[in-house]
């Protein structure tokens, strides 16, 4: 939990020239993660594409990741889809060396306050010695729903709440009650508007390119210094934009991109993304200049 309370990685999955998962490109995504001072990385987050992946890719990056940094950081698999499936992949990543599974946010059309609560149990009961992060991406999931569900499954110790509305966070975090460590869902461009409501750590897929600006960002909140927060989150909210337009359309394109420039991994992605254009890549080039890393 406490390692939870600070940047959490997501990262890309990267493919090959035949469309296959890069193995080598994800341990040097990974190491440039970790090297640079992320201690939380989850695989098979939506970054990673988790939903372009077949259960044997899945697999494959968890193990990559465990093998690759898991001595150095904790590892936490998103899992999904089915009970039955997310059950099978949280004990894969239990066998594998994970500390803990996140649940991604059900993609049923038809979703009940009562169904959600049973959907997350029945997972978290699978896996009682695993911790479970919830996703929440829904504002009808409110903090009595949270409340319950971490009653009957106490493994259920974190919220990744990515609603975009800090105020709902602040009523949904009070109504939870005390326990979870709360982590704010849109990475960098919004965290300093839910550490004002009780968020203690914020994902990333920003870490894939600079995670130096990641860690700077979460230390000047921790140290409530509200200059500096500004600072930084002006130099990444360039990125963040590009990321979120057009409904977020290119929110993985926009992070391989700039690895690819940087020679980590190739842009390419899978269905229902696509790369992005010519003059995005010309401003991604621009922002690694400004950076220092380009």
């Amino acid at each position: 939990m406490e390692e939870l309370a600070g940047v959490v990685a997501i990262p890309v999955t990267p493919f090959d020239a035949d469309g296959a998962v890069d193995r080598d490109a994800l341990v040097r995504v990974l190491r440039r993660v970790v090297d640079g001072g992320v201690r939380v990385v989850t695989p098979n987050g939506n970054t990673g594409e988790f939903y372009a992946l077949t259960p044997d890719e899945a697999r494959l990056a968890v193990e990559v990741t465990v093998d690759a940094v898991g001595g150095e950081a904790a590892v936490v698999v998103g899992v999904g889809g089915a009970v039955p499936v997310a059950v099978d992949a949280a004990r894969h990543a239990q066998r594998s060396g994970a500390v803990a599974v996140m649940v991604h946010q059900p993609v049923h059309p038809y979703v009940s306050a009562d169904g959600w609560v049973e959907y997350h149990r029945a997972i978290a009961a699978a896996v009682p010695d695993l911790g479970v992060l919830l996703y929440v991406r829904s504002p009808r999931i409110g903090g009595a729903e949270i409340a319950r569900l971490r009653a009957l499954a106490p493994n259920v110790v974190g919220v990744k709440y990515a609603v975009p509305d800090p105020v709902r966070f602040g009523v949904v975090a009070g109504e939870a009650g005390p326990g979870p460590v709360w982590i704010a869902g849109l990475a960098e461009s919004s965290a300093p508007g839910y550490f004002a409501l009780g968020a203690t750590g914020f994902t990333s897929g920003l870490v894939n390119v600079h995670p130096g600006l990641s860690l700077r960002l979460l230390d000047a909140l921790r140290a409530g210094d509200g200059d500096a927060v500004r600072a930084v989150w002006r130099s990444i909210e360039p990125f963040e934009r590009l990321r979120a337009a057009g409904e977020s359309e290119h929110n993985v394109s926009v992070v391989k991109e700039a690895l690819a420039q940087l020679g980590v991994c190739g842009r390419d992605v899978r269905p229902p993304s696509s790369t992005v254009d010519a003059a995005t890549r010309e401003r991604i080039g621009r922002l690694l200049a400004d950076w220092g890393l380009a």
